[in-house]
């Protein structure tokens, strides 16, 4: 089985849930999941999650709450909290109904299949990733104010102050956040405006020093007074495109003008009792999550005994062939007509899964793409939810740990490195070792594939869970995990969060799993199934980021996940 790990190592740096009375008190976080009446939001930051709540007493609802946290995270996690960036948003009103809103990036008008590609078809190394043209047009910044317009009660300059507050006043630089900025040095060299931004005259910062960022304040009242206009129009724009020029990227007055989010269907698939509600393409996760469950569902897991080779066999096969799935047929559906519905068919996972083998691993290069007859390291996931059962799950990324690691100058604003997420070329790994086809091909205006995975759990219409996390290509398992934890091992949110974790994506052909969490007799039994590449997962201190919230027995019970610093604040 999996290693039991000690709450003591669990715990790190102030990264657990906590309940206060007051937002002030938001770093004095607890070692335990909290839980409330009111309200609760849990994000990667504590002042993000003081943010959220802070709006949220003053008679905001989840929404409110939410657009709130996000703003705050792209001043006080600015590595994944961004406004230049893109991601997703899963909402279940108080009524019952779910609505999914896609803010991702798209491809610049100029865009095409080959940008990145040397005059052999070679990839150019570092083009689609540490360069000006790794950029595409942000979307976080209309996703969350079309959010607040359509659902919220409080209004945007509202909404918006508490980050304008923390951007324009500072706040003492935690350990992990100064650690953060020394590393990224090396890679910022280049612009003067991140160096300006993250460090202190060229030094590195320290811990408890005082973090102000007077650039992006005025950016964030410039969209506080204007709205989208005040990023997409005028002088902000003006910046973002100045800087592509300058830089050699592609961005401009027009891919930001003409910029608008997209509400989807959101995917709805059942899972025993449940309902499961997952964000539709150009997100991968949603279509992913409800294939795997699907092809799950018909085993007895909570039988075979949480972390047993058995269990960790039956999911790493699932997962194999969901990522071989989601090579060939995903990305996004204004380009292509993604098979959603056979996706996410039962009948189709049973056939998907019919060469399954209980005793013996299958091969990578074995596994296809399914076939039937014709008829997207560094991301940040929090969960919010009001006393009234409105529920959001919002992920949202500049794809890299701090994007591109290019600041517009004068604006404060951290430029995305999304383009990577397209399939820059057919079966070449990404960053993240995945790999795309024609379905994920670069086309102008374009959204990229994308592996966030905001979800809600629901039982006879009533709330359940929200759930997603960070990681790249990690964070689909982390999720499916997460939902299995609770609803096939009966677990409460502490330990469906917090307990080890393991990951496969069909290639590479390994299972990576948090660092020293296997034990030698599941390792061997795994051995014994074939399963022959196993590996401590390399993403930092653990696989995800899963700051979630469950409502159980009339209370709403939240966990900052215990990988990473942050906090659950209810009311």
């Amino acid at each position: 089985m999996l290693m039991s790990v000690s709450r003591s190592l669990l715990v790190l740096i102030g990264s657990c849930a906590l309940s206060v009375g007051a937002v002030d008190r938001a770093y004095a976080a607890s070692p335990e999941a909290t839980h409330a009446s009111n309200g609760m939001v849990t994000s990667r930051s504590a002042l993000a999650s003081a943010a959220g709540i802070e709006i949220m007493r003053g008679g905001g609802n989840a929404v409110d709450g939410a657009v709130a946290t996000a703003f705050a995270l792209a001043v006080a996690y600015p590595s994944a909290g961004n406004i230049g960036g893109g991601g997703f948003a899963v909402v279940r009103l108080p009524g019952g109904n779910v609505v999914t809103l896609d803010h991702r990036e798209t491809a610049p008008a100029s865009a095409h299949r080959d940008m990145y590609l040397d005059p052999e078809g070679n990839v150019i190394k570092g083009l689609s990733t540490r360069s000006h043209k790794a950029s595409g047009t942000p979307g976080s910044v209309d996703g969350l104010l079309v959010l607040l317009k359509k659902y919220g009660v409080k209004s945007r300059q509202e909404v918006m102050a508490p980050a304008i507050r923390l951007a324009k006043e500072g706040f003492p630089l935690t350990y992990d956040l100064a650690r953060q900025f020394e590393r990224q040095l090396k890679n910022m060299a280049a612009y003067p405006a991140s160096m300006a931004k993250f460090s202190d005259h060229g030094k590195p910062f320290k811990e408890g020093q005082i973090w102000v960022q007077p650039d992006l304040a005025k950016t964030l009242e410039l969209i506080s007074s204007k709205g989208r206009d005040g990023f997409y129009k005028g002088a902000v724009a003006s910046m973002i495109v100045n800087e592509m020029k300058r830089g050699g990227g592609d961005i401009t007055l027009s891919d930001l003008s003409g910029y608008r989010s997209v509400w989807r269907k959101p995917v709805k698939s059942s899972y025993k009792e449940y309902d499961i509600w997952g964000m539709g393409p150009p997100s991968s996760g949603g279509v992913l999550i409800a294939q795997m469950l699907n092809m799950i569902e018909p085993f007895d897991t909570g039988r075979m005994g949480w972390g047993s080779a058995e269990v960790i066999h039956l999911m790493v096969e699932a997962e194999r062939r969901a990522y071989a799935d989601r090579a060939e047929h995903l990305g996004d559906p204004d380009y292509y007509d993604v098979p959603v519905d056979m996706l996410t068919d039962k009948a189709y996972a049973r056939a998907r899964f019919s060469d399954f083998d209980p005793q013996s691993a299958s091969r990578s290069d074995d596994i296809g793409a399914g076939n039937w007859p014709e008829e997207s390291m560094q991301t940040t996931h929090f969960s919010v939810m009001d006393k009234s059962g409105m529920m959001v799950a919002l992920t949202t990324t500049l794809n890299s740990s701090f994007g591109s690691k290019i600041v517009a100058p004068g604006t404060g604003i951290l430029l995305n490195n999304e383009m990577d997420d397209f399939s820059v070329k057919e079966n070449t790994p990404n960053q993240f070792d995945v790999i795309g086809r024609a379905a994920n091909a670069i086309e102008p205006g374009k959204r990229m594939l994308s592996s966030m995975s905001p979800t809600i759990v629901t039982r006879d219409g009533k709330p359940v869970l929200i759930t997603g996390s960070p990681g790249g290509s990690t964070i689909i398992t982390t999720t499916l995990q997460v939902i299995i934890n609770v609803i096939d091992h009966g677990m409460n949110i502490d330990d469906a969060v917090s307990l080890p974790r393991f990951h496969h994506q069909w290639k590479p052909d390994s299972i990576y799993f948090d660092r020293f969490a296997l034990s030698a007799d599941t390792r061997k039994r795994l051995n014994e199934m074939k399963h022959i590449n196993m590996q401590d997962a390399r993403f930092g201190r653990g696989i995800g980021d899963a700051n979630s919230i469950m409502f159980k027995d009339g209370m709403i019970h939240g966990i900052k996940d215990p990988r990473y610093e942050g906090a659950a604040i209810g009311f």
